[in-house]
């Protein structure tokens, strides 16, 4: 499942239907604040973030971002936004991606399945070193 952060009804539909297309699950989240309160619960395993930057409500893509990267420091995230590309460098985590609307469908859909190739790379190598850490203990 693919957490999209986008306070925008219509462009919600167009990322909805681009993920979807593509043989993804978007799970849609209208604030950060919702966001970050599902993606901290823990009963769904997100694959990626996809978030816009201006969002309404107290919290912006930057800082939902940031919290999905304290969850998991390898989170993949795209970040959308019209408006603030030239904060990217500053705001943005390593290893994200920044799309600047308008953009094409294939432009989010891309990425994702590398994204979630190197996740899955990365996790079956900590359970490998778990695993064989456990094995060398006494």
């Amino acid at each position: 499942m693919i957490m999209v952060v986008e306070d925008d009804a219509v462009i919600q539909g167009m990322i909805d239907e681009a993920l979807s297309d593509g043989g993804f699950e978007p799970a849609i989240a209208a604030s950060g604040e919702e966001a970050v309160t599902l993606l901290k619960g823990g009963l769904i395993t997100y694959r990626a973030l996809v978030t816009d930057i201006n969002l309404r409500g107290r919290m912006d893509g930057w800082e939902v971002a940031r919290h999905a990267r304290e969850i998991d420091p390898e989170f993949p995230i795209i970040y959308m936004t019209g408006a603030s590309a030239d904060q990217y460098g500053s705001h943005g985590v390593p290893n994200s991606i920044l799309l600047t609307k308008p953009f094409a469908p294939a432009q989010l859909i891309t990425p994702l399945p590398s994204f979630s190739t190197a996740v899955r790379r990365a996790r079956k190598f900590e359970v490998a070193a778990i695993t064989l850490t456990r094995q060398q203990e006494p």
